[in-house]
């Protein structure tokens, strides 16, 4: 449970941290539409000519033609430009956020590239990174004592922070992603209170989109989770490989990805309120007022 906390305070300094940062990447994800619906029977006075038209017996044009479903290539070649998208958002120009979309019309990811999504997350600097100063901290707090101390004792706790990582989302994003027709990315919501939001982004562990675009429980995330945890038993010391500790673990990666889910969620208000301040600041010093800062207006996913 130490390394839950551990990666909670973490997480939570970024998040702190993140308010004088720099504006950056995480801007660039995808946003959601802003386009209003239109609502059936509206009259405006542009169209009431129209109207007064068809009154008199003149027909209106029909409604255009739904565009016709995506061919399985093109549905491919679309999922493949989204992920390439994806696949350049950052917080902090530093944490990797590729399990990240804020398009609620986003296409499903086939198997393969559920499997590329993981593959290019595993191998980003960011969670060596992470497993490094996790490692560190074990070692000055001499967790798991077997591991011992020294250049050994923090490579096997380097070892094992990683292993855990890479296995968890190895069988949670890709494998089980993939048999269960379940998509591994968060969907941010953007939108609402931030309770709400906050809420929203707590369940994003244990609720999830599906392949075809309904949504329900999360099992392969949570299935994937406790069995990276047992399968981690390989490498941890044997007084960890208790039901209990096996448990733990794996619940422990569940919260830290909620922890990470709450920062996502909040990153781009986050910036926004720099960007605010900033120019607060500058229009201070030029004695103008501040052009304000508009709040995006998402509508709520379904």
């Amino acid at each position: 449970m130490s390394r839950c906390f551990t990666a909670a305070s973490l997480s939570l300094l970024l998040l702190f941290a993140g308010s004088t940062a720099n504006a950056q990447s995480f801007e660039s994800a995808p946003q959601l539409s802003d386009a209003p619906t239109a609502v059936a029977g509206q009259t405006t006075s542009q169209n009431a000519p129209a109207a007064a038209a068809a009154d008199q017996g003149t027909q209106t044009s029909p409604a255009a033609n739904p565009a016709p479903p995506m061919t399985p290539e093109e549905q491919r070649r679309k999922a493949q430009e989204q992920l390439e998208q994806e696949e350049h958002q950052r917080v902090w120009a530093v944490v990797a956020t590729f399990n990240t979309t804020a398009n609620r019309e986003a296409v499903p990811l086939s198997a393969g590239q559920k499997y590329q999504l993981f593959f290019k997350s595993a191998s980003d600097p960011w969670p060596f990174l992470l497993a490094s100063v996790l490692a560190g901290i074990g070692q000055a707090e001499n967790s798991l004592p077997e591991y011992g101390q020294g250049v050994q004792g923090y490579g096997k706790r380097f070892g094992s922070e990683y292993g855990d990582y890479f296995i968890g989302n190895f069988l949670g994003n890709a494998v089980l992603a993939s048999l269960w027709h379940e998509d591994p990315r968060y969907y941010q919501r953007g939108h609402g209170s931030y309770v709400r939001r906050a809420l929203w982004a707590a369940t994003g562990t244990v609720w999830c989109k599906r392949d075809n675009g309904t949504w329900g429980p999360n099992y392969a995330n949570v299935v994937g989770n406790l069995s990276g945890a047992a399968v981690a038993n390989v490498y941890y010391p044997q007084s960890d490989r208790t039901v209990g500790g096996t448990i733990a673990r794996g619940f422990s990666v569940t919260a830290q990805g909620i922890i990470g889910s709450e920062v996502i969620e909040f990153w781009p208000d986050i910036v926004r309120h720099h960007q605010r301040k900033q120019a607060e600041k500058l229009a201070r010093k030029s004695g103008a007022a501040p052009a304000p800062t508009p709040s995006p207006a998402n509508p709520p996913l379904q």
